[in-house]
């Protein structure tokens, strides 16, 4: 199998940013690889255009999602069920039912299989705007940091992110929910 994904890889890395616009747009929705395996060493073969490939990675990312959630919506829980078990389902719905944008928001940044997080946003009837919010700023997030670490490091990007990936998720999974905390307690003070 994953000499199988990996010939996808090389495959898509050969249409350069269309490969990665088709990457960043399936990842959200229905396919396996994750566009930080074009993003990365497009970045670096072309750090100048890091920020730029950061840029169309989170909007193809968002519009994919926006097909996931439609999945999700139209086709839901049949579909849910090829991905993760019944069991699994169970727990991430309620997960929605308790935390919907900030699941959507660390989902976005952490290398959780995001697509299952936009099809469970359909199947929970989230509003489409909280979807497209949270996950410009999760995805965002997530690489445009990968952006600023390939300017900052060059060729020694890849490891660094391969090596730290678990650590700057985590960091940035508590930042993003001491943000997301803060947005909440200020709307409720508004309110």
């Amino acid at each position: 199998m994953s000499e199988w994904i990996h010939l996808i890889e090389e495959w898509l890395m050969e249409y350069g940013i269309y490969g990665l616009l088709f990457v960043s747009f399936a990842d959200s929705s229905f396919f396996p690889i994750p566009p930080d395996v074009l993003l990365i060493p497009m970045g670096i073969a072309n750090p100048d255009k890091a920020l730029y490939y950061a840029l169309l990675t989170t909007i193809a990312s968002v519009l994919g999602a926006i097909l996931g959630w439609y999945i999700g919506k139209k086709l839901g829980r049949p579909v849910l069920r090829y991905i993760i078990s019944e069991e699994r389902i169970v727990k991430v719905e309620n997960y929605f039912n308790r935390y919907g944008p900030i699941a959507i928001l660390i989902a976005g940044f952490t290398p959780i299989p995001y697509k299952v997080f936009t099809i469970f946003a359909g199947i929970s009837r989230i509003p489409l705007r909280t979807l497209v919010i949270w996950s410009i700023i999760g995805r965002g997030a997530r690489f445009f940091i990968e952006a600023f670490i390939i300017i900052t490091l060059g060729a020694k990007a890849k490891p660094f992110i391969e090596d730290n990936f678990g650590m700057i998720t985590l960091v940035g999974g508590v930042i993003i929910t001491v943000v997301y905390v803060i947005y909440v307690l200020i709307r409720k003070k508004k309110n």
